[in-house]
């Protein structure tokens, strides 16, 4: 395998130091994962469904579990109405069509549910036979703020322009109330499932979304706070942020395969400060976030690691700190665009802190290929000495049915960057 020759010339590696091997940080226990999600969501047979939802929904409407339900074209909830869905309902996506659920300014999703009956959204195809993109996903449009030059915008796709704009004064709007959620095989021509400047009152939990075509999830704007994300081999972006969003996550996850990527390739995160064809309303508010026990991966092994890129992608004057995290099988940690021309400014843009990574690169990347001091990025993070491969580094990473990501090893048997 290839080793980090630069990395190795440019940081002075301990073993152990002060403070940081008496305790095992950074344990990213992987235990919120369990009992709800599905990995194999393709070996499911789901029962056909019963009703079919109208296009508009303009009053206030109850799904229930025991009816299976299909959306079939755009479905939006207008009117300021609410759709609240119970636990266990299951909504199924025709594959035939351009297939989205639109949640339009001023009216709210509750999908509130459980760790033992959650709420799935997937393609209406039989067993092994569906595919990402098989229908669009669920966009969720908030009247929160958002960075663009009339501090609103209009949503990314072909949708009825009514029903488009986001964006507003109202930051403490509860939006949207997600818990316990699987999102499958969407993704077709949106991702899997976008968020338009929500309020901050908004609560989102809990939520899987597995093979998606595009993103699996995106924040355009907004200020809101979630926690137990998993994007499951998306094959663009798994977690992607523009337009001035400002907030936190916790507990995320996202796992890529090798041979599954768009055009123009794919990051676990990428960061855009703002969004440059639209431009900004305010440099004060780029978009900013805090992570909080991310699990970044990517599946390679010796024969196709060369295949990876770095897991982070940084743009437009974009912020993330990163903390707690694992990060493995990419190229590198972090890449910056040519937005950040100095030191001073990548180091403002990016942190790593109490983080293990495992990548077969240098590390960072810069456009203007800014080296040396750029490795105080990483500075005191675990990380391995020659690159490893999944299985060497996770409790058991390929298996199909329950994959654990939990280190193997203590994090104190790895080097410490100094």
């Amino acid at each position: 395998m290839k080793k980090r020759e630069l990395l190795s010339i440019f940081l002075f590696i301990a073993i152990s130091i002060s403070g940081l091997s008496q305790n095992n940080f950074n344990v990213n226990n992987m235990k919120w994962t369990r009992d709800w999600t599905n990995f194999e969501p393709n070996r499911t047979n789901y029962p056909n469904h019963d009703i079919q939802l109208p296009n508009i929904i303009s009053k206030d409407t109850y799904l229930r579990s025991d009816i299976i339900y299909l959306i079939s074209g755009d479905v939006y909830v207008t009117d300021n109405a609410t759709l609240t869905i119970q636990e266990g309902t299951l909504i199924k996506a025709d594959s035939e069509k351009s297939t989205n659920l639109i949640i339009t300014k001023g009216a709210k999703l509750i999908a509130d549910g459980s760790k033992v009956l959650p709420i799935i959204f997937t393609s209406n195809k039989s067993s092994h036979s569906r595919k990402s993109g098989d229908w669009g996903g669920i966009t969720i449009i908030g009247s929160g703020k958002a960075n663009t030059v009339e501090g609103e915008g209009i949503i990314k796709g072909e949708f009825n322009p009514l029903y488009t704009k986001f964006g507003g004064n109202d930051i403490d709007e509860e939006t949207t109330i997600l818990r316990y959620v699987r999102i499958e095989y969407a993704g077709k021509s949106t991702n899997g499932l976008s968020f338009y400047a929500l309020g901050n009152q908004s609560v989102v939990e809990n939520i899987m979304v597995s093979y998606s075509a595009d993103d699996s999830f995106e924040w355009h704007g907004g200020a809101s706070t979630s926690k137990n994300l998993i994007s499951y081999k998306s094959s663009d972006d798994d977690f992607d942020f523009t337009q001035g969003y400002r907030g936190e996550l916790t507990n995320i996850l996202a796992v890529k395969h090798p041979y599954i990527t768009s055009n123009n390739g794919s990051y676990a995160i990428e960061v855009d400060g703002y969004n440059k064809k639209l431009g900004f309303e305010s440099s004060k508010i780029l978009s900013s976030i805090d992570i909080t026990g991310a699990t970044l991966i990517i599946l390679v092994d010796e024969s196709n690691y060369y295949h990876s890129r770095a897991a982070i992608s940084i743009n437009n004057l974009g912020q993330l700190y990163i903390n707690d995290s694992n990060i493995s099988g990419f190229s590198d940690v972090v890449k910056l665009d040519k937005s950040f021309s100095t030191l001073r400014m990548i180091e403002t843009a990016f942190k790593l802190d109490n983080s293990f990574f495992n990548v077969h690169k240098e590390g960072v990347t810069t456009y203007h290929n800014i080296t040396g001091d750029t490795f105080n990025l990483l500075k005191y993070n675990r990380f391995t000495k020659r690159f490893q491969q999944p299985e060497e580094i996770f409790s058991d990473p390929l298996d199909k049915a329950n994959p654990d990501f939990t280190l193997k090893n203590s994090l104190n048997n790895y080097m410490v960057v100094q």
